[in-house]
């Protein structure tokens, strides 16, 4: 199974478990019913993008603990220089 499949498919089963729920087929206490399950949709997708700047930030934040990417970033800044002073763009230096 690839990884996308295998993605859909649990996709599938939260979004089965949730109409089941959402639907009241599966029912829960009267409060849990009404105030809880209309709002886990937006809960989840604000927690999925909560977890995503947290990937997102932790990557900028341990960038330079990966000194080959960190070599080959400044080898391509060099080159981009290179290539731009010799078409006669001022880039500076730093």
């Amino acid at each position: 199974m690839t990884r996308a499949q295998q993605t859909i498919s649990i996709a599938l089963l939260f979004t089965s478990l949730y109409l089941a729920v959402f639907l009241e087929i599966v029912s829960f206490p009267e409060k849990i019913q009404s105030e809880v399950v209309p709002v886990l949709p937006f809960w989840a997708l604000v927690s999925f993008g909560a977890y995503l700047l947290f990937k997102l930030g932790w990557g900028v934040f341990t960038f330079n603990d990966v000194p080959e990417a960190h070599k080959e970033l400044m080898s391509q800044i060099a080159e981009a220089r290179a290539e731009l002073s010799a078409k006669g763009v001022d880039v500076g230096s730093d």
